[in-house]
């Protein structure tokens, strides 16, 4: 018993708990409530369900379960309650709950939601299938009335709100047959409503709703009800004339949607069904006892009157029904005539030309539409409205203002998601807060459609009320409105905004007026505006309203007599069979794939070539050829037009057939995910022509793609490339590989961080590698006309054409001179034909340039294009930016003046084209790079326009930078051509090609170039950097460099490159303060100013070293950025520690003689107090100025050689150690590295020799030697591999190793170790040398080692000699231990490494060779390269793509190893059966798709970062 009462206790402890949250606060009971009708005795069960579900989720379903509605609830108490099964606490707090509402509603009736709203239409009479809805509480602008002219229907108003459930049905058959009869005597048409108020209770017309559970029920009764009511004869004709019930939905005023609707039956007396008969009706008794009785109904006024009372004797009664009975003949004669004057009404509509001409601009087509992109603003939508929206997808619209806030459940968006991909935004994210380009980047806002909920809806955002919505959303949608029509944004006068009215729009405060009257005033009247409804009503309310609030007509801009459907056929056809023609992609066997729309613009990043590509296109030929042949980039177009019959073939360049049949057959045999190929090119030599060429060729066998912008987030291409190659292939395998081109990279590095996030997709999607997934064909340009070396994975295209080329060239040119009038002006084809004689293109440029002047707007907009082609590939002008600065006012019709007749007789030097950067837009750019070689130099030679003088008007003409789309863009080339430099393996270039030659051609103005490229670029860190390297490398003006290279650091804080830069003007000012001595002693004064500058510089390039580990650290997070670690920090303390050495020479305490030069050696390194040298310096009181200055730096100059040493280590772990990916040279690598080199031999110098000192111990002089021939650390050991060091020199570092090591001279940890280095390195330079221990005698030494403490510094490099050493061999086995070092060797790598290893790869120093022991099992990779007659770059691409596994001559070198994969791993074989070594895939990719246990064979590779698998088999 005490067990139940427990329950039975917790069960009310939980019921009172779930409703306290009611009771909390009567807000939120306030705010629930309306959604509900304020009257509690209309709700319905499942009204009272949702309202009690707020306060007990249990009480609400028992009260359901029961039967409880609104009326039965006010009927309730606790006893009620209790006797359902309810207990008392919640009882009672349900009580309280339901009185609190009845008195909320009594105390603030203004809140009821039933307050009169705005005026509204009534649905279209005699319509079914609008889409046409009611808002709760608005005021039907119609009142109840009688006939008119009989066709306009008459109206009846019922609440229906008050009428009990169980009489419903009735009252509504009473009121529809009464209304009928009534119609239909006076032969009127009518509507009477079911949920519309009238007075006293609501305003009349208002619009309250009914919910109706089963609508069915209303229809099978009117239809039996006229069956009864109507006498037989007529009942056939009483059925024809009451239509069917018609249920049109109540939204909420909140634009959402409501389970209410108001009831509508509409009457149609049609003359030919009505003629001249009159209808009687008769109550229906309910026993046969009792008598039916006769009605007459006719319509009064507002009301229907019975003009038959059986039960009145009245002479007027019957006088009145006689005399109606009199007037029907003329009643149906009246009813004939207004149906034949309305039927003349209706007249044929032009308005589908209207919209052809209005949505195109003018030109009637839509593949070559004046509107480059669309706006659409539209409203609450209707499920019958879909099947005619399909123009839309087919539009692909920038952006779709949405506001429904149901939109994406059941709307429009809902329906146009299924079929295209949407960027779904709020308002709040246009608004302005950084780069606008930058917000239009993010929106992606020209790759997909951007979708706007403007009424809420997202982000757990309210929709608003109509009168609401103003205040509490109209500003954030200004703010979209604002973005959109900005001329950076969309391309100015080229969008059309299309008003889509889905809904009828009656109330001037309905926020699309507001929408409308924005992009009104945004874009300065409705040129870019059209208005779309399917009725003349919904036309008629949107004019009127937009005419109240903007006093404008816009009836010429609006189409509203045709349909959806009509409208939806009339868009489409304006679209070539091509554009809407299906896509299809090659699959498996020869067969294909469709590709769907919302496919393939899901795959923004890529241009897509399909199998059908141009198929039933209606381009012009004629217009395409002369673009191209001008100098415009290369289209799909071209080739497909050149197979036409009787066209000559393309082109194909020599190359053609050697990629097709060599190149692309041996990458596709390639074991790995992603290929890659180099088509490197001359500049306008047509690379990039061929490359496509390839591509076109490939189309049916590859799924091929064009990657859009350099630019674009590789993360995402490379989901997108992927997501291609799987694109519908399911299970079936080999899929089709992917080819993808990228165009115009400016570094390969970018191309190798594509290449990588493709491979690590495939990994991530486990797709199998069995041969190349992905072929990147990389079209870059070549800065050299002749390549050097011509390697397995590149072909170079010169401008130089072959014989046979030059002979397709001339034929080609034949066929162009019959088709074409203005042949001569092809450039770009005759440079080619020409053979890019230098002559030719003088010619040309010097003929179109005879009436160039400086003052004219377009010569110099030419000259600012000039300039920036020369000095940056690719760059461009926007079309809207020339428009702007020449003074071309575009407009949204055909006839529009295209911006290359701007020019003049110089617009044959240019073509237009299309830029993919932050946002799509149409630019211009010079037809050929040689031509703008050749124009830069005529300006400067003949028409005295100096490159200065171009970058000045470049950086200082304010109306190039305003708001114009490719602003960025511009802002970027111009960056470009002030900032980058181009370094070779010999020197590094301090500026950028720009600045050199301006300061070549007119010395000093590259001052003023660069004074106004930073009032350009006023925030910009890099450009704050460049004046301070110009000022401490030019100038020698340290003081300006100092301020500059301040404020780059103050703008850019935690930038590595920033403090590099600080510091560096420190130490070039200490470096030309010390050439100014030059032979000089330095005095006291000069060596306290000196040593701050050097103590200034090392405080610099720490804080670079530090921030150089924080950003690499952070790159770790970021998988997109590769950038590797900045070493120019290392490198810049220890030029300051030679400068210091230099310093100190040069002063009389450490000048004199070999003795002093040891002084100093023993000071630097610490071993000697500076008070210790002055007590023994017998000169000391004539150097006590210098002791002075040099005690206030001690703790820098006793700490020197360590930093040094420390510096100088760290390089050579990071060189040796790490290599650019693929075998990669970065030729900023090898000058850092010479300059290593340079300093090393001055700290060697002087702390590596012994001068005088007979009395250094035998012990310390081979630690010196040891360190001088950088053997004093295992990497410098394992850099002798690859070195040129002599056998001898090797040999002689192995005896002072074996004498540093000997039992008696307890060496280091480190000694030991370096030791086994030694040995190992010297067996791969001479195995026969008799200083090599024995192999046993090496392993003894390791397992001592390991037995030992082994400090954390020596980990990594113990573990990795470890690892070599110790893999399974016959006779020495022990794989506990191999396995422990390899888990160790990992973790030591990740520990000490992690800080420098992004961007780089692991260099793999040994091999696993044939032979079964021993030394001679390892293999270098010098061996490697003997077995292969190739050059640096050769065996580099060998290595990448792995080719140089399959020579025979390495493959007789290496073992072939067996294993397993197991956890993307591979679990190796070994000598020892059943002893396994787990090693790392060097390619990770090439077992992804491989199930665990499936067998693989691989060549085994020694790295730092543990054993590795290559060429997986």
């Amino acid at each position: 018993m005490a067990k139940t009462v427990t329950t039975s206790t917790m069960e009310t402890s939980d019921c009172v708990e779930e409703t306290k949250c009611v009771l909390a606060g009567q807000d939120e009971i306030k705010c629930d409530e309306e959604d509900l009708s304020p009257d509690i005795k209309e709700w319905s069960k499942h009204q009272v369900r949702k309202w009690a579900l707020q306060l007990n989720k249990t009480i609400a379903e028992i009260m359901f379960q029961q039967d409880i509605c609104g009326q039965s609830l006010m009927l309730l108490d606790t006893t009620d309650l209790k006797e359902m099964g309810v207990t008392f606490g919640p009882a009672k707090l349900l009580i309280q709950a339901r009185d609190e509402v009845v008195r909320l509603k009594k105390e603030e009736p203004t809140s009821s939601k039933y307050q009169p709203g705005r005026p509204c239409k009534p649905y279209p009479f005699n319509r079914y299938h609008d889409t046409y809805r009611y808002i709760e509480s608005s005021i039907l602008d119609t009142i109840e009335s009688g006939p008119s002219n009989l066709i306009e229907p008459c109206h009846e108003y019922k609440a229906f709100i008050n009428t009990p459930v169980g009489n419903k049905m009735s009252k509504f058959i009473f009121e529809v047959i009464r209304f009928a009869a009534a119609c239909m005597n006076s032969r009127t048409n009518g509507t009477i409503h079911f949920g519309i108020g009238d007075m006293p209770d609501f305003t009349h017309g208002q619009v309250l709703g009914v919910v109706v559970e089963d609508k069915e029920a209303y229809a099978k009764e009117l239809k039996s009800a006229t069956e009864r009511y109507f006498e037989y004869k007529h009942k056939d004709a009483a059925q024809m004339c009451i239509k069917h019930p018609r249920f049109v939905q109540v939204l909420n005023k909140n634009m959402t949607s409501s389970d209410k609707c108001v009831i509508e039956v509409d009457i149609v007396p049609d003359s030919t069904i009505c003629e001249e008969n009159i209808y009687h009706t008769f109550n229906s008794g309910t026993t046969k006892s009792k008598k039916k009785e006769k009605q007459f109904y006719v319509r009064d006024g507002g009301s229907s009157s019975n003009l038959y009372l059986d039960t009145t004797s009245g002479k007027d009664v019957e006088k009145n029904y006689k005399k109606f009975i009199d007037s029907v003949a003329h009643l149906s004669q009246r009813r004939k005539t207004e149906e034949e004057k309305h039927l003349n009404v209706i007249k044929s509509s032009t308005q589908g030309s209207r919209l052809s001409q209005i949505i195109t601009g003018g030109t009637l087509t839509l593949d070559k539409s004046n509107f480059e992109q669309y706006v659409i603003v539209t409203n609450k939508s209707h499920l019958r409205q879909f099947e005619s929206l399909g123009f839309l997808v087919e539009l692909n619209p920038t952006a779709v203002l949405d506001f429904d806030p149901e939109s994406a459940k059941d709307g429009l968006l809902c329906h146009f998601k299924q079929q295209s991909t949407v960027n779904v935004h709020s308002p709040a994210q246009y608004k302005i807060t950084e780069a606008v380009e930058d917000i239009a980047n993010k929106l992606k806002l020209t790759r997909n459609t951007s979708w706007v909920f403007c009424n809420g809806s997202i982000e757990d955002e309210a929709p608003s009320d109509i009168g609401q919505w103003l205040m509490d959303k109209g500003a954030s949608v200004r703010d979209v409105i604002s973005f959109l029509c900005r001329k950076d944004v969309l391309p100015n006068k080229r969008f059309l905004v299309i008003f889509l009215l889905l809904s009828t729009v009656s109330d001037i405060m309905d926020p699309l007026v507001e929408t409308f009257t924005t992009f009104w005033q945004e874009l300065r009247g409705t040129e870019q505006i059209i208005c779309i409804c399917d009725n003349e009503k919904a036309f008629t309310s949107w004019k009127d309203l937009i005419q109240a609030r903007c006093g404008i007509n816009i009836t010429g801009r609006c189409i509203y007599e045709l349909g959806f459907a009509e409208v939806n056929g009339t868009v489409l056809s304006l679209f070539s069979k091509n554009r809407r023609a299906n896509r299809f992609l090659p699959c498996g066997g020869g067969s294909k794939v469709l590709l769907k729309k919302k496919e393939e613009r899901s795959l923004n990043t890529l241009d897509v070539l399909c199998m059908n590509q141009c198929e039933g296109g209606n381009e012009n030929k004629i217009v395409i050829e002369e673009n191209f042949y001008r100098g415009g980039k290369v289209s799909w177009w071209n080739f497909y037009l050149s197979e036409e019959p009787g066209s000559t073939p393309f082109i194909k360049r020599d190359k053609f057939d050697f990629i097709m049949n060599t190149i692309i057959p041996d990458l596709s045999s390639l074991r790995k995910a992603c290929a890659l190929f180099n088509l490197l090119h001359a500049p306008g030599c047509g690379g990039t022509t061929l490359a496509m060429h390839v591509l076109w060729a490939l189309r049916d066998r590859f799924r091929c793609a064009v990657l859009k912008d350099s630019n674009a987030d590789f993360a995402e291409v490379a989901h997108q490339v992927v997501k291609l190659l799987m694109y519908d292939h399911k299970e079936q395998l080999p899929r089709v590989p992917v080819v993808l081109m990228i165009d115009d990279f400016d570094e390969k590095e970018k191309v190798f961080d594509l290449q990588q996030l493709i491979e690590k997709e495939c990994i991530k999607k486990d797709i199998q590698s069995k041969s190349a997934q992905v072929i990147l064909l990389n079209c870059m340009r070549s800065e050299s006309s002749e390549l050097t070396e011509t390697t397995e994975d590149t072909v170079f295209i010169g401008n130089n054409l072959s014989e046979k080329e030059q002979k397709l060239f001339e034929e080609k040119l034949v066929e162009i001179e019959k088709t074409h009038k203005n042949a001569e002006t092809f450039y770009g084809f005759m440079i080619m034909k020409k053979n890019f004689k230098t002559e030719y293109v003088q010619g040309v440029v010097r003929n179109t340039l005879k009436s160039f002047s400086e003052n004219q707007r377009h010569a110099q907009l030419l000259a600012v294009l000039v300039l920036l082609n020369v000095y940056c590939k690719g760059a461009s002008l926007s079309i809207s930016l020339c428009e702007e600065f020449l003074g071309l006012q575009p407009k949204p019709v055909c006839g529009t003046v295209k911006v290359e007749e701007g020019f003049g007789k110089f617009s044959t030097l240019i073509t237009s084209c299309l830029v993919e950067g932050k946002v799509v837009f149409k630019a211009i750019k010079m037809i050929h790079s040689s031509i703008a070689q050749h124009c830069l130099q005529e300006l400067t030679t003949t028409h005295n326009v100096s490159k200065a003088s171009i970058a000045d008007l470049l950086l200082t003409t304010k109306e190039l930078y305003e708001s114009t789309q490719g602003k960025d863009k511009l802002l970027q080339d111009v960056h470009h051509i002030l900032v980058k430099r181009y370094h070779s393996a010999e020197e590094e270039s301090q500026f950028s090609p720009l600045i050199q030659e301006i300061a070549k051609e007119t010395p000093g103005m590259e001052e003023i170039v660069l004074t106004n490229a930073s009032k350009r670029f006023e925030k910009d860190a890099v450009i704050s950097q460049l004046l301070a390297r110009y000022y401490y490398l030019k100038k020698k003006d340290f003081s300006e460099a100092k301020q500059w290279a301040q404020k780059a650091k103050d703008l850019s804080k935690d930038n590595s490159y920033m403090a590099d830069t600080s510091a560096q003007v420190n130490k070039h000012e200490l470096k030309k303060g010390i050439a100014n001595c030059k032979n000089e002693t330095i005095g006291p004064d000069k060596l306290d100013r000196f040593l701050k500058m050097a103590q200034a510089a090392i405080d610099g390039f720490k804080e670079t070293q530090n921030l150089a580990k924080k950003e690499s650290v952070y790159r770790l997070q970021v998988k997109t950025d590769n950038c590797a670690f900045n070493t120019s920090g290392c490198l810049g303390e220890i030029q300051v520690g030679v400068l210091v050495i230099e310093i100190l020479e040069k002063t009389p305490v450490f000048s004199s003689n070999n003795v002093h030069h040891d002084i100093m050696s023993q000071v630097l390194s610490g071993y000697v107090k500076l008070q210790d040298v002055e007590k023994s310096d017998q000169w000391h009181n004539k150097h006590r100025s210098y002791y002075i200055v040099l005690r206030q730096f001690e703790d820098v100059l006793c700490n020197l050689k360590g930093s040094m040493k420390k510096n100088f280590d760290f390089l050579e772990n990071f060189y040796v150690n790490l290599g650019s990916r693929f075998g990669m040279k970065d030729s900023r690598d090898q000058i850092t590295q010479n300059e290593l080199l340079r300093c090393f031999k001055v700290y060697a110098d002087l702390f590596c020799k012994n001068g005088k000192n007979k009395t250094m111990l035998k012990l310390d002089q081979a630690r010196q030697f040891l360190e001088m021939q950088k053997a004093a650390t295992y990497c410098g050991i394992l850099n002798f591999l690859s070195n040129d060091i002599s056998t001898e020199m090797v040999e002689k570092i192995a005896r002072q190793y074996d004498f540093v090591c000997a039992p008696d001279h307890k060496p280091t940890v480190t000694e030991k170790i370096n030791l086994i280095y030694v040995n190992v390195v010297l067996s791969r330079i001479k195995l026969e040398s008799s200083l090599v221990k024995p192999y046993k005698k090496l392993l003894d030494l390791l397992h001592q080692i390991q037995r030992g403490h082994v400090p954390l510094s020596d980990y990594l490099s113990l573990h990795f000699i470890a690892v070599v050493l110790l893999w399974p061999q016959q006779h020495h086995t022990d794989g506990r231990v191999l396995q422990k070092c390899i888990s160790q060797i990992r973790t030591s790598y990740h520990t000490e490494m992690k800080g420098v290893y992004k961007g780089k790869w692991p260099t793999v120093h040994f091999f696993l060779g044939k032979k079964p022991c021993g030394y001679e099992r390892l293999v270098t990779l010098r061996e490697i390269k003997k077995c292969i007659t190739a050059g640096p770059e050769q065996f580099a691409s060998m290595w990448e793509n792995g080719k140089i596994w399959k020579e025979k001559k390495v493959e007789e070198l290496l073992c072939r190893v067996r294993g397993e994969v197991k956890n993307h791993l591979i679990l190796a074989d070994t000598c020892v059966p059943d002893q396994k070594v787990e090693v790392n895939p060097f390619f990770r990719s090439q077992v992804s798709g491989h199930a665990d246990g499936s067998k693989v064979s691989f060549f085994i590779g020694f790295s730092i970062k543990g054993p590795l698998a290559l060429d997986i088999n």
